[in-house]
């Protein structure tokens, strides 16, 4: 019996094979002929909501059909889970032209004769780093023209069906889908396939790839453009070479192209950054035997004979400074004068990095024929989601056409809603932030008390502080919960932009930016503003401390200061968050893939169809760039806001884009659906954002090398203090510690063991003596210093920023070249649109020679193109 079904399963599987000559990993019709632009699938599974589902697609495949697309239906029998059904839509030509001149497509009319620009004489050394011309550049370079109908002879048309390129007739295609209608519901029309893919009408669209991306496809009529940027851009092996924008904009559209091209070249402008804070970090390393302050902590007549007072109340026992020599050593790798150089050094750099990246975007937008494309052209395109909520209509000023609009109070309720769910969230961030700092006071004098009492940790208390164990527990805790946060967070951010109804798709990924940067900005810097700002700032004096919900204690900065620990925070954030993203991005979409295609693995290409090979893919979804945008931003913000405490941020970012360029590359290429082609001119919001960061990071570092390193004090003290003229820096540690009485603690914060009958003990602040009579009270050389803090930022931020507009007045947006490039484009466009408008007058002239305004009008065309050349 065994034998028998295996048997009539061979037989079925013949059958199925034998059925149709034609390999199902095609990206053609049955005939070969028609390609397949775009594909839906759907599972007829019998249930009383299946009854609807059938009616909304038949009702939606036959108005397709009606608007001229061709559809062909692949039956479950087919599919290889028996269950599946696949709709192939494909557009014909008059399909194309109609809604290319509608959606305002550039297409070639003439090869481009301009010369192309002078070589970089670096061009012969560059040659390791290059990709082959015909992948670099897939197509000529062409003047354009706007489409029109009735302009066909124009246009360089030498076959109808390679044209349009797939990424074009997939944007086209998509399009139509999101607008035409399926019925109607409850008194309202209902179209769009956004609308169908939500209520489970279909489980999938999506255009094709057009072959495997580890081997050619047998068509000889196959482009091949994934095997090509996988073999060539999406290998990690290839690391070290350019990417290949042109093609990746051929394949995926310009939205995904001009990220890429920003992604490549920050990573580029990162290499510079990376070697001068490479530099800075070595500085601190090969003088850190030179360093006064940690020679005279680890020094036993001088910091072994100093007794700080307790770290913690009662429990706490006194302890000597020398016990902190190893991490007052680590801190002079981050905290010397190199800190205050890279911090100007950065703030400079940032400037450059936005001004030439302008500089690029212009050519990128003339190369790619988006000089005069505008995001305002997208405010003409409705969402569908907003045409079908709003009933109200009102007549558009601009267009003079009828359009559905949301009345003003409706919006306002739908804002108000908005916001106050933004701040709850935000106010939920700085709950979990105070949570944590409870959590640091908490175990701070744990850990102090665990450390001195314990015996197996004396080995190492000299490099694992009560200060330092606090920070990295409390920074894994703090990681934990952003990543929590962030996680209920994008649901609920998505929730609330779809709930206001935005306008355009420009507008809701605005909004949704907007959102999402504000929390995420909250959600992971909040704790790096703490340790950078506010750490040991309030701690009082052991005779008065200060105290967080009335018992836990303020924390205290080591004696060598508070910049390790933000450099500790700030490392575990920032490496936690690119370690757990590539995961996220890589590890995760595969896993998915896996899993689906289980089943599927082993058939042979002609049961296991191309479009059921790109239906097991994850999707890409509309929101795709938008989070890979915001991965880089929150990163941009690391290495610019706090990068006066971590000189190796850059370094650490250009390792992870190097990666991160190839993750993304790799896993468009083979673990995602192809997604729909869209364009965009430039990076949109995220342009202002990243100006508005490069503005706050100065501002954030000059306070960071004022308060949070020592660099301040010890300048006050070397000038104005020191009184030993051969080693002006010595006796700084003993100046920067205040004495303490013993007997002057509050009876119950009083330490029970004291076992040496210490007198004295001291800590960190400039405070008047016991017996002064401003005793415990701030001295003179307190305020020397926060007046030297003040001045030194707003000296600081002035010439950063005094540099920074002047660096981008020097800087032009448009390179001089691109600038005369697009003129002469203009120019000789125009020059070929009006001679043909001449000859097909001249044309009509000739058949109709009586009539004189046929005259007057080839009179006035000539007219029209002298004026053009005279401009």
């Amino acid at each position: 019996q065994q034998t028998g079904r295996r048997f009539n399963m061979f037989l079925k599987r013949r059958l199925r094979i034998s059925k149709k000559h034609q390999s199902k990993d095609s990206v053609f019709f049955r005939d070969g002929v028609r390609r397949i632009d775009f594909v839906l699938s759907y599972v007829d599974e019998p249930n009383k909501e299946e009854e609807k589902k059938v009616e909304r697609r038949r009702e939606f495949e036959k108005n397709l059909q009606k608007s001229g697309l061709e559809l062909e239906t692949e039956d479950k029998k087919e599919s290889e889970d028996g269950k599946t059904y696949f709709v192939k839509i494909h557009a014909p030509w008059e399909i194309l032209i109609t809604y290319a001149e509608v959606l305002n497509i550039k297409v070639p009319i003439r090869e481009n004769d301009i010369p192309s620009s002078v070589e970089n004489p670096l061009d012969c050394m560059l040659g390791p780093f290059r990709l082959p011309e015909k992948v670099m550049h897939p197509e000529p370079d062409y003047f354009t023209a706007p489409f029109s109908k009735s302009r066909q002879e124009l246009y360089l048309i030498h076959d109808e069906n390679t044209f349009f390129s797939p990424s074009i007739r997939n944007r086209i295609v998509y399009y139509i889908l999101t607008r035409c209608p399926y019925g109607t519901e409850e008194g309202k029309k209902k179209f769009g396939i956004k609308r169908l893919l939500s209520n489970g009408t279909y489980t999938a669209a999506y255009p094709l790839h057009d072959c495997q991306y580890w081997k050619k496809a047998n068509d000889p009529n196959c482009d091949n453009e994934r095997y090509t940027l996988y073999m060539e851009w999406a290998r990690f092996l290839r690391f070290y070479k350019e990417q290949p924008l042109d093609l990746i904009r051929k394949y995926y559209g310009e939205k995904i192209g001009i990220y890429f091209a920003w992604l490549g070249f920050y990573t580029e402008m990162l290499f510079l950054a990376a070697v001068v804070g490479l530099i800075c970090f070595l500085y601190g390393w090969f003088t850190m035997a030179e360093n006064m302050s940690s020679e005279e902590i680890c020094d036993p007549e001088i910091g072994g004979k100093i007794i700080m007072c307790p770290l913690c109340d009662k429990k706490c026992e006194y302890w000597k400074l020398n016990t902190t020599c190893e991490s007052s050593k680590y801190s002079h790798l981050f905290d010397n004068v190199a800190t205050l150089f890279f911090a100007i050094f950065m703030g400079i750099w940032v400037t450059l990095f936005l001004e030439f990246w302008k500089r690029r975007q212009a050519r990128l937008k003339y190369e790619w024929d988006l000089v005069d494309f505008e995001e305002e052209q997208q405010q003409l395109q409705l969402r569908p989601e907003y045409e079908a909520k709003c009933t109200h209509k009102k007549k558009n000023p601009v267009t003079q056409e009828v359009e559905p609009y949301l009345p003003l109070t409706r919006q306002t309720v739908r804002f108000c809603i908005s916001g106050t769910t933004v701040l709850f969230w935000i106010s939920l961030i700085i709950a979990s932030m105070t949570a944590v700092i409870a959590y640091r006071l908490a175990v701070y004098a744990s850990f102090a008390q665990i450390m001195e009492t314990t015996q197996t940790l004396q080995p190492i208390r000299g490099l694992l502080t009560p200060q330092l164990a606090t920070s990295v527990t409390a920074s894994c805790l703090n990681f934990v919960i952003i990543m929590i946060l962030n996680f209920l967070y994008e649901k609920i951010a998505v929730w609330i932009t779809d709930m206001e109804i935005p306008r355009t798709h420009l507008e809701y990924e605005n909004r949704l930016t907007m959102k999402m940067f504000l929390f995420q900005f909250v959600n992971y810097y909040s704790s790096c503003f703490y340790v950078a700002f506010f750490k040991g700032k309030f701690v009082g004096n052991p005779s008065n401390y200060t105290y967080m919900f009335g018992s836990l204690r303020n924390e205290e900065c080591d004696p060598a200061g508070c910049l390790i620990e933000l450099t500790t925070q700030l490392t575990i954030v920032m490496a936690g968050k690119q370690i757990w993203g590539n995961i996220q991005e890589a590890i995760v979409p595969w896993i998915w893939n896996w899993w689906g295609r289980r089943k599927a693995r082993c058939n042979p290409e002609n049961l296991y169809s191309r479009w059921e090979q790109d239906r097991d893919l994850q999707s890409f979804g509309v929101l795709g760039l938008f989070y890979e945008y915001l991965e880089m931003v929150i990163q941009f913000g690391f290495i610019t806001l706090f990068v006066a405490s971590f000189p190796l941020a850059p370094l650490l970012a250009l390792m992870n884009n190097i990666l991160e360029i190839r993750v993304d590359s790799w896993k468009l290429t083979t673990q995602f659906r192809r997604p729909v082609a869209a364009k965009a001119h430039s990076i949109g919001v995220w342009q202002e954002i990243l100006n508005g960061m490069a503005i706050l990071s100065v501002v954030t570092n000059a306070f960071i090398v004022a308060f949070t390193s020592d660099m301040i004090p010890r300048l006050v003290y070397y000038y104005a203090y020191s009184t030993n003229g051969d080693s002006p820096m010595s006796g700084y540690i003993n100046n920067s510690l205040s004495v303490f009485q013993i007997s002057d603690f509050p009876a119950n914060k009083t330490p029970e063991n004291n076992p040496e009958n210490f007198l004295t003990c001291r800590y960190r602040d400039y405070r008047n003596p016991p017996g002064h009579e401003k005793q415990y009270l701030h001295t003179m050389q307190f305020w020397h210093i926060l007046a030297a803090k003040m001045a030194f930022i707003i000296i600081m931020e002035h010439i950063v920023f005094i540099v920074k507009f002047f660096v981008a007045w020097m800087i032009p947006d448009v390179p001089a070249d691109v600038k005369a490039r697009i003129k002469r484009e203009k120019f000789l466009t125009q020059n070929i649109l009006h001679e043909y408008e001449l000859e097909k007058l001249k044309q009509k002239l000739c058949e109709c020679k009586t009539h004189e305004n046929m005259e007057k009008e080839v009179i006035a065309t000539e007219g029209k193109m002298e004026l053009s050349q005279a401009m």
